[in-house]
């Protein structure tokens, strides 16, 4: 792996799983960041040297990676930049730095516990100039930021369809969810989640990204564009746009931008929106449309005339795909909620939840 300008590498005496030499090499790298700065170079490695060799003795024993969770490291490497938050009792810093729960001290106290999740995704759409889809996907991350008192346990549970089928074998009968390529943090337990997909955890204290999803089937697809272009000469083009938005009428979309492509050798342009603004960007060889707030379940239609600069040689337009880009909250285009977070401690607290839904486009583009 590279850095800046330095490489760093490793050496092995025998055939191990590579996946693990580039995570600690990545982990490695992430460890001196924090202690020497986002940009060290070659003289911030020469010049603290015994810190590195301390760092090395402790993420690494005997060929194998130990404890790399900076948040530990602190605690009892304090050179560099890197200040210790509190000083830790002798008792509990054996205890973080040989246990298995590197990611979270103990002796943490909150006057109000609460928890806040949000769901984070991401709709990638490409839709031929027939009108087919040739690709829709949606990526997703749960982020969370957990403000809890001790080393509570919790449990989290999306509408898995997996799951949901078991309960519906039970006589509970409610849609699911097929969700793939699901990575976790490493608090995770992943025993568990392979034995019956529950996601169960003892969580970093303040934020940190719980797990990242993909959804391939079933997608809703939040706007639906239909655009027609004509090329009437050499001299003359109009395209017309209509935009149909696929979400609930309690909801709205924000920072709507519709780049809709036209000839390179335009030279004037007459528009006509139902709403928003809409303007010829000559930079960009495409008129660009902005809509701050489109409510769902609305229509909205553009026309464009434009005037073209004819050709000496005549060349045919390729024809760029619509971008859109906007953002929905409160909808998922894969349908996953959150169906429960339980939080469970010794000293039985009442914990408050929040939960947020976000969509955003991804590459979303429309063939014309």
């Amino acid at each position: 792996t590279r850095h800046l300008n330095m490489y760093f590498v490793a050496l092995t005496k025998s055939n191990v799983n590579p996946a693990l030499v580039f995570e600690y090499l990545f982990q490695k790298i992430r460890v001196l960041k924090a202690y020497l700065g986002e940009d060290f170079d070659e003289n911030s490695m020469r010049n603290n040297m015994t810190l590195i060799y301390e760092l090395m003795d402790e993420t690494m024993d005997f060929g194998y990676p130990q404890n790399c969770a900076v948040d530990v490291l602190r605690l009892y490497i304090n050179l560099g930049n890197v200040k210790p938050q509190d000083e830790p009792e002798p008792q509990q810093l054996t205890k973080q730095i040989t246990g298995a729960i590197d990611w979270r001290r103990e002796g943490i106290r909150y006057k109000k516990n609460e928890v806040y999740i949000d769901v984070l995704e991401s709709v990638n759409l490409l839709i031929s100039s027939t009108g087919g889809i040739l690709r829709s996907e949606v990526t997703g991350r749960v982020q969370m930021n957990t403000k809890l008192t001790g080393m509570p346990e919790c449990k989290f549970g999306l509408n898995d369809k997996l799951v949901i089928e078991k309960e519906s074998a039970a006589g509970r009968k409610k849609p699911g969810v097929e969700i793939d390529d699901c990575t976790f943090h490493r608090c995770v337990r992943l025993g568990k989640f392979d034995a019956d997909r529950t996601i169960t955890f003892i969580p970093p204290d303040g934020e940190f990204e719980l797990m990242r999803y993909r959804v391939n089937d079933n997608v809703n697809l939040p706007f639906r564009l239909i655009p027609a272009v004509q090329e009437e000469s050499q001299t003359k083009c109009s395209i017309n746009l209509k935009v149909i938005a696929n979400f609930s009428d309690k909801l709205f979309a924000t920072h709507v931008v519709i780049k809709i492509p036209v000839p390179k050798n335009t030279s004037k342009s007459k528009i006509k929106n139902s709403f928003g603004r809409a303007k010829y960007e000559p930079e960009q060889n495409a008129i660009v449309w902005r809509i701050k707030r489109f409510p769902g379940t609305a229509e909205c239609m553009l026309s464009a005339d434009m005037e073209l600069v004819r050709l000496v040689r005549p060349k045919a337009w390729d024809r760029p795909p619509i971008n859109v880009e906007f953002q929905v909250p409160m909808f998922t285009a894969s349908g996953v909620h959150v169906r429960f977070l339980r939080v469970y401690d010794k000293a039985g607290y009442h914990t408050n939840r929040w939960v947020r839904y976000i969509t955003k486009a991804g590459g979303y583009q429309i063939k014309i």
